[in-house]
Order: C-alpha cells, then sequence, then structure tokens
C-alpha cells in the first residue's frame, strides 16, 4: 500500500471506513447509480463521460481492496450494494460496442496500449466470487440473481477471452517506462505487473467457481470455458514438456483445455513418474499375506509402513483363508486388484465408522471418527495412499463420493452451496434466515452450534465470544457462511488433511488440480479408465 497510497490519505481513508463500512456502502451506490443510469440503454453504449467515471471508481476500490480488512470490504460491496449487476453491465455493454480502446485513454493511471478492461475486472472478479460463497441455488438459478443465466453464459465467454489474452498473448511483464503511472485519486502509482497479475487470478478463480456452479445444473455448455486454441497438438505437447506457457495455463486454468486434452496430460504426467521410479521397482518387490477375516487391519498393519517410492512399485497380495492357509495363486496383477476392490469396499463401509453416508447416498468423513477408532486419522492417511494407488495403477474403484469430500483433494474450501448434499434441513433453516424479512435479533440466535455426534451433544462457538454474540441483520451472513463452514469444512478437518497426506504420496496436487471434483468423480466410475486406456494402448 505504501508505494501506492500517499501515507496521509491511507490514514484517512482508514479512520473514515474503520469498523463502519455505511460510507462505502452508500458512496459506492451513489457513484454506480449516478453513473450507470446514465445512457444505460444507449446503442452505441458507454459515453466518454461515463467510462472515465468508472474508470476512476474502479480505481479506488482496487486500492481500497489493499487498504481495509479483506472480508469486511467485501462483504459490505458483495451483499450491500448492487456493484455487481451495474459493473456488469457496463462490462458487457463496453464489450458488445467495442469501448475497451477508450477506457485506456480516459484513465490515466493505465498505458494507453493496456487492455482497457483490465481495472473494471480485476475489481468485478473478486466481488462477485465472494458473493457466490453465500448465493444459493434459488437464487442463482430460478431467481437469477445478481446475474440471469443468459447473462453468465456471456460472462463466461467474455472473462475467458479476457483470461486467455492474459495468459497467451499479453506478456507477462510491462516495460519500464509503463510501470510508474500518475493516478487522480493520490496514488503515487499504480503497478500494471500487478494489475495484471490480480486480474489473472480473480479471473482464474471466478470461472473456477462458474464451472462448479455449472457441473451441478448446467446453464451453459461445457465447451464454452474452453479455449480454442488449447485443442491444439502443439499446446499440449508444450502443457506436457513443462516450464512453459502451456503448462501453467493448466496449473491455473485448467478448464480452458477439454477434459480428453487433461487426461492426456495427466496420463503423460504419470507414465513419467513410473519411468523414473522403474529402477527402484525393479529393486524391490514387496509381498504381504493378507487374512480375509482381518483385511483392512492386516493391510493397514503392513502397507502403512510403505514409503512413498514403493508405494508407487509393484505391490503383490496373497489370501490367507480362515482356517489360517494361504490360498493358492500367484498375483501377476489380478489378485492385487481384487484385494483393492475388496479392502476400498470394506474401509468405506459406513458400518466401519470412518464414512457417514449423504441423504443422497454418497461418502464423506464421519466427524466422529475419533469416537470409533482410536487411529482414525492413521486410518484415513492409509486410505488416502489407497485411494492414489488406485490412481495410480488405473484400478477402478466405485465409490460415490461426495462432491464437497472430494474438494478436499484439491485443498478448496466449501461454501453455502455445497450444504444440500450433508445437510439439507440445515441449508433450509440458514436461508430461511437469509431472507428473513423481520429482526433476526428477536429470535435470540448466537455465533455458536451444537455438534451432535453418537448421542453426545456440545456447543461450540463460531467465534471468540459467540455466546454473548446475538445474530442481527447486519451480521447474519457472516453467521452463514461460518456455520456452512463449521460443517463443510471444520468438522473433517483433520480427516481431510491425513486422506489428502496420504492420496499425494501418490498423485501431485497439480495432477489432481487439472479437473474438477465432479471430474475426479468420474475416475471412480468408467469415463477417466476408458480414455486412459485407450491412450495407454495407443
Amino acid at each position: 500500500v505504501k508505494d501506492e497510497l500517499d501515507i496521509d490519505l491511507q490514514k484517512q481513508i482508514m479512520a473514515a471506513f474503520d469498523s463502519n463500512t455505511k460510507l462505502l456502502e452508500h458512496l459506492v451506490n451513489a457513484l454506480f447509480t449516478g453513473t450507470l443510469s446514465t445512457n444505460y440503454s444507449d446503442p452505441s453504449g458507454p459515453s466518454d463521460a461515463e467510462v472515465e467515471a468508472v474508470g476512476s471508481i474502479c480505481a479506488f476500490l482496487h486500492v481500497m481492496f489493499s487498504t481495509l480488512p479483506l472480508d469486511v470490504t467485501m462483504t459490505a460491496l458483495a451483499y450491500r450494494t448492487d456493484i455487481v449487476p451495474a459493473l456488469w453491465n457496463f462490462i458487457k455493454r463496453c464489450h458488445e460496442n467495442q469501448r475497451w480502446p477508450y477506457f485506456s485513454k480516459y484513465i490515466s493511471p493505465l498505458p494507453v496500449d493496456a487492455p482497457g478492461w483490465l481495472l473494471p475486472v480485476s475489481v468485478f472478479c473478486p466481488i462477485y466470487k465472494y458473493m457466490l460463497k453465500i448465493v444459493d441455488n434459488e437464487e442463482f438459478y430460478e431467481q437469477e440473481k445478481p446475474l440471469s443465466l443468459k447473462d453468465l453464459k456471456a460472462l463466461v465467454l467474455i472473462l475467458k477471452q479476457a483470461l486467455w489474452q492474459l495468459l497467451w498473448i499479453i506478456p507477462s511483464h510491462t516495460s519500464p517506462s509503463q510501470k510508474a503511472l500518475p493516478n487522480p485519486l493520490g496514488l503515487k502509482k499504480m503497478s500494471i505487473d500487478s494489475l495484471k497479475s490480480q486480474a489473472r487470478i480473480g479471473l482464474s478463480e471466478l470461472l473456477t467457481q462458474l464451472q462448479d456452479w455449472n457441473s451441478r445444473l448446467p446453464f451453459t455448455a461445457e465447451s464454452d470455458f474452453y479455449s480454442q486454441e488449447a485443442t491444439s497438438e502443439n499446446f499440449v505437447s508444450q502443457a506436457i514438456l513443462g516450464n512453459t506457457r502451456a503448462s501453467e495455463i493448466i496449473k491455473l486454468a485448467p478448464f480452458l483445455a477439454p477434459f480428453t486434452i487433461r487426461v492426456k496430460i495427466f496420463t503423460s504426467q504419470l507414465a513419467n513418474s513410473k519411468q523414473s521410479t522403474a529402477s527402484h521397482s525393479a529393486l524391490t518387490r514387496h509381498r504381504f499375506k493378507i487374512r480375509r477375516s482381518r483385511l483392512l487391519e492386516d493391510a493397514f498393519d503392513q502397507l502403512s509402513l510403505l514409503s512413498e517410492e514403493d508405494l508407487k512399485g509393484p505391490i503383490r497380495v496373497s489370501f490367507v483363508n480362515e482356517h489360517g492357509v494361504e490360498e493358492a495363486g500367484i498375483d501377476g496383477g489380478g489378485i492385487f486388484k481384487d484385494f483393492m476392490e475388496n479392502i476400498t469396499r470394506a474401509a468405506f463401509d459406513v458400518q466401519y465408522g470412518l464414512f457417514k453416508e449423504t441423504v443422497d447416498h454418497v461418502l464423506y468423513p464421519n466427524p466422529g471418527s475419533g469416537l470409533v477408532h482410536e487411529q482414525h486419522l492413521q486410518y484415513f492417511q492409509f486410505l488416502g495412499s489407497l485411494l492414489g494407488k488406485a490412481m495410480y495403477e488405473g484400478i477402478l474403484v466405485d465409490l460415490p463420493f461426495a462432491t464437497f469430500f472430494l474438494s478436499k483433494l484439491k485443498e478448496k474450501s466449501n461454501f453455502l452451496n455445497d450444504l444440500p448434499s450433508l445437510d439439507p434441513e440445515l441449508y433450509r433453516h440458514l436461508l430461511f434466515l437469509k431472507h428473513y424479512k423481520g429482526d433476526l435479533s428477536d429470535l435470540e440466535l448466537y455465533f455458536v452450534i451444537v455438534n451432535n455426534e453418537y448421542g453426545e451433544q456440545n456447543e461450540e462457538e463460531l467465534l471468540p465470544g459467540g455466546r454473548e454474540m446475538r445474530v442481527t441483520n447486519q451480521n447474519v451472513i457472516t453467521f452463514i457462511h461460518l456455520v456452512a463452514n463449521h460443517r463443510l469444512n471444520y468438522q473433517i478437518r483433520g480427516q481431510g488433511r491425513h486422506f489428502l497426506r496420504g492420496f499425494q504420496k501418490l498423485i501431485p496436487k497439480e495432477w489432481i488440480d487439472m479437473f474438477n471434483e465432479h471430474e475426479i468423480q468420474s475416475f471412480s466410475y468408467l469415463a477417466l479408465w476408458k480414455v486412459w486406456t485407450l491412450m495407454t494402448c495407443a
């Protein structure tokens, strides 16, 4: 901030907005209402005065993101102003009428050759992304708030094009002459490199969220997220090589490439990994005797001791029957496959206590697993390595996992719209509070939540001092977010961390990050394995 904002102005802004966002809310609503109501239906698009005004507002907000507490600022802008639909309408009209070249002309912080959309997009994306954390399914799909489904389709196409320009066409670093730029809002300079970096992150994160919504219930074709250039053989070759622009795009914005392209990159990385460990695998062959009567326990006791390299190598299994006699047969891979299918069926059975089942009959970690198994976290790590081994070897594991659990493989958090799968009753209760027209303080709710596992109830504060903090109309959004976060993320944080630790012994994060949760779920069925087999044979 000190590089961009005069210190005296910084102190004045902090004092004006500290602990009270009402001024910011009124300011933004007044500016956008007054500005964007002018020439709204003008077929020629935004006027020069409108372009200049919106540019100044966006420059101001861009600095506010670094000056004020981010959560407080985003909550105020996303839920108490009309900035998202207003700014989207401006972006859409500029795009339709090719007004972006004029944006750089009238906004002094930007060099004339910078993309005109850079500043408004870098402001729009993080606000809308923040709003989507608490938007519910009825608002998004039925009420079509804050944007219509038709506009969402257009938004995806515009943002995709902007992101591709930043990642593939526009150089990452500006020339020295562009770095120190005058600014009309008391700014010493605005870093264009920083602005481009913020826009890249904001675009990729918002498009990722929109793809998640589209995967649950489509509002546009999946191909609308793809960039045509990302389907070329040259792009795929560069992505496989690594340390290229193509590989960076796959890391930051994998949705720009079709699923089959990403599977091809995944299988290439998998083949390279197997080749690099081939010499170690040739020297070490592990053979384990597993009692069918104690399948999970024997496997845990023996396989948990294997190193990361050993897990990637061949593992041979022989079964011991109920009479203590080793079953006949040579494990050429078939017995191990049978072992994997049986052990995953046993370990993920809800009767064992490590996993529970939602009303939709999908699996997620049991928050009370510690009450059932003393070594429950070690078991979760073991099960993570088992699932990773299955994926590494191309073994079909037909297990229906909840998407809010699969997000843990990507180290992602879940939000309100993920809650219906886990607890539809709690979801309906939170929606009631969200849309309540009366005074919420009359309901005498506090920032606490009651956990109930195996008949044991305990009350837990959602925030320090939550037992004394009443839910009001002003803080209800924070309350809803904290409740959803507690149920979807906090309660299973230990189980998720250990499962991920085991999984990443075989499948690195950058591999799994190429796919969203719905695509990862397809790994449990035939889609990926059919593609994987065909490509391997080819």
